[in-house]
């Protein structure tokens, strides 16, 4: 039911123990590690899992960036529900199964995994306070509350990845992805996870700059037309709406409809 997207760009130290957690996760049907032109080993590391018949492996000649790499894979994911992990053992596939939950249960078809809720090894105080500001300016520009913009761990419908015309090649595509659900009237759902950040010494990648080019990105989308940023109107996103509007606050508990019908029966005797 779950596509993975790996991109992987020099990771070749925690791709292995990546691709190893990510298959013992039950929800997992598919698998597509993106090799964004890496020269440290790490295709060669994506390739031992290739016996694996939900490994595919995919490479760039020359490096594009995180939001390319996300896009190549989203070309060849199958799976009905699809996830971003990044190879870099700050995320925890331990966590699929809490996030995609919602979407499973038809209850939403975003779910971001949330940092610093349910545990959380920060990197440093001036990284969490650049996701905090680059997620209350998009809580201000789009009118909606979320707690962390920037998360690695974003799911959703496949179908719906794919109609956002995702254009983004690097770390923008993070506050694109966002942008793009909120302009079409999506409502982010989300639930914590567990995050293990990494030092720059252990190779963090991110950058003041990307933040830079978050907010850049997130006023340059707010203010886009509607029609330029998807093209003609789209019915599947007013059908699939309207069903999220439909479904009731909180899923059914087992017995509970039972419960009702015994109480009803108790009042006729």
């Amino acid at each position: 039911m779950l596509g993975v997207i790996i991109p992987a760009f020099n990771e070749a130290a925690t791709l292995d123990r990546v691709l190893r957690r990510v298959l013992l996760q039950s929800c997992v049907q598919q698998v597509v590690v993106v090799d964004d032109a890496s020269t440290d080993g790490t295709a060669e590391v994506a390739h031992r899992f290739a016996g694996d018949p939900r490994v595919q492996v995919v490479s760039h000649p020359v490096n594009r960036g995180k939001g390319a790499a996300l896009r190549t894979g989203l070309d060849v994911i199958a799976a009905p529900v699809v996830i971003v992990q990044d190879a870099d053992l700050e995320y925890d596939p331990v966590d699929y199964s809490r996030i995609i939950a919602p979407i499973l249960a038809g209850r939403a078809d975003a779910v971001y995994g949330v940092r610093g809720f349910s545990g959380e090894t920060a990197y440093s105080y001036w990284f969490v306070i650049g996701n905090r500001l680059v997620t209350t300016l998009t809580n201000i520009l789009f009118n909606c509350y979320i707690r962390d913009m920037e998360t690695g761990f974003k799911a959703m419908r496949t179908e719906l990845m794919r109609r956002l015309r995702l254009s983004g090649t690097r770390f923008d595509i993070e506050p694109e992805i966002t942008a793009r659900l909120l302009r079409l009237g999506y409502r982010i759902h989300e639930v914590p996870i567990t995050y293990y950040a990494r030092s720059r010494e252990e190779g963090k990648k991110l950058t003041w700059m990307d933040g830079v080019r978050a907010i850049g990105t997130l006023v340059r989308l707010r203010l886009t037309t509607t029609r330029r940023l998807f093209g003609a109107p789209d019915t599947y996103h007013r059908e699939r709406l309207a069903e999220l509007a439909a479904q009731p606050r909180m899923p059914e508990l087992p017995g509970e409809r039972a419960l009702d019908v015994t109480r009803a029966r108790s009042k006729t005797h």
